[in-house]
């Protein structure tokens, strides 16, 4: 059922977003106020430039003592672990491009502060548009976020506090920032929902960390639910039901005592070994992007870093890190790690992305245009300064190099090529590397699954990357709201391609993981596990859950479902199939209520 206005709201009104945090929530709705601000650009007289500008550096002034606040007001421990996303916002704060960028437009245009920001700020969202990885995508909420708080302190409006409640509720706001999750006191608010926001983003990621049910990208829940409507919240299914029935409350209310049930029993899986009852082992590593990760990663269990996004060195700086600074890093990342390995992927962005003197912004087809090694095969002198790096910080513990949006043996030889020559260039300086040090490549395009066999023998691993294969493989962008629905995981073309290239790794040699979103989906593991993939990298809270579905789940049983899934001709079958079984075999984490 649906409602139109908050004056008409039926009851048991389902809605459906993404749940980007698992968990029931069941309370009443308090709604905080974070609608955008509207700025109003004006021009300005000549004499005014200094003052608008002295306005703006003030706005960023206490906007940086606002952050530092929250920062040192953080208790929780799971939030503790987090910190440096306040020190990402404190950082763009101070980012060139935001603030001189913003001043520059103030006395080039003669435009006032709050709309020369606002000019900015879009300059900021087409660049993070052009992004294909939804991960990095996400990362443009963070300079919205911060965006968002410069102008309210342009503009003299304060924030609804986040922690102004009398009693327990469900938030429902147009936006969270991560500042404002970081100040939620799980005693007081039981889940939250907004209109705006991404699996991947920081606050979802804070959301999962706190516990807390979560599902965003509603759309307008803000202008239809008033202050204090009866509401449940699924993270798990991404849905939210308004003024529920007796009926539909007491089977969420069972479903909240099944989930958290099971939650507790999760975390006795963090120790034990990814292996199932018929004896098949498989390595669970995390995925991170900065170095204040790792304890969490390995708290969860992981063993090592299956992926390292190198592109986050880069992003928001004025000039990409220089050799020492990588090298630091990286040599840190391997020490803390050890003796678990670390995969380091080498950049996977665009030149604009990071570094102004390159503009790739007049790509008619980004996202099929100068990235991943492509990107780096043509700025060599910025690709030789990071392989050096990585190669120096090679002996501190175990390392392996990848390569992303590898197309075709010539990229893959040239490449080789270019690491040979480092080696060589190292080796007359003097200075120790790992000149075994183990490179493979991301397979994400379809010519490099159909030419896997090929590849497979000029490497030394595979690790697929499933966000980008399924998407060019369909032909689907992700962020296309009109295709969007396209992108299915379990297409029998994208069950293919993963069989192929699990062969492929197998007669080779080598060891082939998967380090998209479906490595971290537990619904997805049977049929990972039946593929025969030997490593699995994800969210490393993902990493839990994935154990205990491969602990439950014996390879023969898998391997006879993926052969009967490989028979069923759309993506719709399969996925009906794959939860029916896994309904019955896992009722706890998987059944589904009737809607």
């Amino acid at each position: 059922m649906t409602a139109s206005a908050k004056t008409d709201l039926a009851s048991d009104t389902f809605l459906v977003g993404i749940g980007v945090s698992p968990g029931v929530a069941i309370g009443e709705v308090h709604l905080v106020n974070r609608a955008r601000m509207a700025a109003i650009e004006r021009p300005i007289a000549a004499g005014q430039v200094e003052h608008q500008i002295a306005l703006f550096r003030e706005a960023i002034r206490q906007s940086k003592q606002q952050l530092e606040t929250i920062k040192s007001s953080v208790t929780d421990q799971n939030i503790c672990e987090h910190l440096y996303i306040i020190d990402t916002h404190l950082l763009i704060l101070e980012d060139q491009m935001l603030v001189e960028g913003t001043i520059g437009l103030i006395r080039d245009r003669l435009v006032n502060a709050e709309g020369a920001l606002k000019q900015t700020l879009q300059k900021i969202r087409e660049v993070f548009e052009r992004i294909d990885d939804e991960y990095l995508r996400e990362r443009s909420s963070d300079i919205e976020n911060v965006g968002e708080r410069v102008l309210r302190n342009l503009m003299g409006e304060s924030l609804q506090p986040i922690t102004d409640f009398d009693r327990k509720g469900i938030i429902v706001a147009h936006d969270l920032s991560p500042a404002d999750t970081m100040q939620i006191d799980r005693n007081c608010i039981l889940g939250f929902v907004t209109d705006l926001g991404g699996r991947t983003s920081h606050t979802a990621i804070l959301a999962r960390s706190l516990g807390i049910p979560a599902v965003v990208g509603l759309e307008s829940v803000t202008s239809l639910v008033p202050g204090g409507t009866p509401a449940i919240v699924d993270g798990t299914s991404g849905t939210v039901i308004l003024n529920p029935s007796s009926a539909t409350f007491k089977e969420y209310l069972q479903k909240k005592q099944d989930y958290e049930y099971a939650e507790q029993g999760l975390r006795a899986f963090r120790s034990l070994t990814a292996e199932t009852p018929d004896g098949c082992k498989l390595t669970l590593r995390a995925n991170i992007e900065l170095i204040d990760e790792i304890p969490l990663a390995l708290e969860q269990g992981a063993d090592g870093i299956g992926l390292f996004r190198s592109e986050f060195l880069y992003m928001g700086a004025s000039l990409p890190p220089n050799e020492e600074e990588q090298y630091q890093i990286y040599r840190q990342i391997l020490q803390q790690v050890a003796p678990r390995s670390v995969t380091i992927r080498t950049l996977d962005v665009g030149g604009d992305k990071f570094v102004r003197e390159i503009n790739l912004s007049d790509e008619a087809n980004p996202a099929l245009g100068l990235r991943g090694i492509r990107f780096s095969l043509a700025e060599r002198v910025l690709f030789k300064t990071q392989l050096r790096a990585i190669l120096r910080a090679s002996i501190h513990g175990t390392c392996r190099l990848m390569l992303p949006m590898v197309s075709g043996m010539a990229e893959l030889r040239d490449t080789r090529q270019l690491i040979s020559q480092v080696m060589d260039e190292l080796a007359a300086e003097g200075l120790a590397f790992d000149r075994q040090l183990p490179v493979g490549i991301m397979i994400e395009t379809p010519s490099a699954a159909l030419i896997a066999d090929l590849l497979a023998r000029e490497v030394d691993f595979f690790s697929i990357g499933t966000n980008d294969l399924i998407q060019y493989c369909l032909a689907v962008d992700r962020a296309n709201e009109h295709v969007a629905y396209l992108y299915e995981p379990l297409h029998p073309a994208i069950l293919r391609a993963l069989r192929a290239i699990a062969e492929a790794g197998r007669e080779a040699g080598i060891p082939v993981s998967v380090c998209g979103e479906m490595a971290g989906d537990a619904f997805y593991v049977p049929i990972l596990l039946a593929l025969g993939f030997s490593e699995l990298s994800m969210n490393a809270n993902c990493i839990s859950r994935v154990k205990r579905i491969v602990r439950q789940f014996p390879l023969t049983e898998a391997e006879a479902l993926l052969t009967e899934l490989l028979k069923l001709p759309t993506a719709l079958d399969v996925a009906h199939r794959l939860e029916d079984v896994m309904a019955e075999r896992l009722p706890d984490l998987f059944g589904r209520p009737q809607i």
